[in-house]
């Protein structure tokens, strides 16, 4: 069983562990991108400990996803894609490779993608994109009842070799159609 919840201050240092580019997800984890060095994820860290040090909200776009033990197993975020239109896109990340392929990423965005429907009236629909070598991520898409509504063909570079960019997206009244069929 897993939960999401806020980072605390406490997780600081774990956090800051899982951020490191050394782990297995960042292969991955939009790979096509370039990854902060040690020392600028020692710089957000230490902000962040201001900001929980001053009371300040801090990552209120995203979510961690724990375990029993309180293990940090990964993340849930989410970004405007088109405030404008009430239009979010949602993401995800296992940081440890341990917990891949046992469902933890289908039960955490189906809580994920609950909550935001739930406390954000407002939104439409929700879209998730990856890439066409992210296996994980396109069979995830599709076991949460997303249609494929994009793809954007040699848009990635991994590796020296070209892949597509996959958009998914869900509707509010398809999300709550699926969860009135469990």
């Amino acid at each position: 069983m897993i939960k999401l919840r806020k980072l605390t201050i406490d997780d600081l240092e774990e956090y800051k562990y899982w951020k490191l580019p050394v782990h297995d997800y960042h292969e991955f984890n939009g790979p096509y991108y370039p990854k902060d060095s040690a020392e600028e994820i020692e710089k957000s860290i230490n902000n962040l400990r201001e900001d929980f040090l001053n009371g300040t909200e801090v990552l209120s776009h995203k979510r961690i996803i724990t375990n029993k033990s309180n293990e940090l197993i990964g993340e849930v975020s989410w970004y405007w894609k088109s405030k404008e239109t009430n239009w979010m896109e949602i993401g995800i990340v296992i940081f440890n490779s341990k917990f891949w392929s046992k469902g933890i990423g289908f039960q955490a965005l189906s809580l994920w993608i609950d909550e935001l429907f739930t406390e954000k009236k407002e939104i439409v629909r929700l879209g998730l994109s990856t890439w066409s070598g992210n296996d994980g991520m396109l069979k995830l898409a599709q076991k949460l009842g997303m249609k494929k509504e994009a793809e954007y063909r040699k848009a990635r570079i991994v590796k020296g070799k070209y892949f597509d960019s996959i958009s998914y997206g869900i509707l509010r009244e398809e999300w709550e159609a699926l969860k009135n069929n469990d």
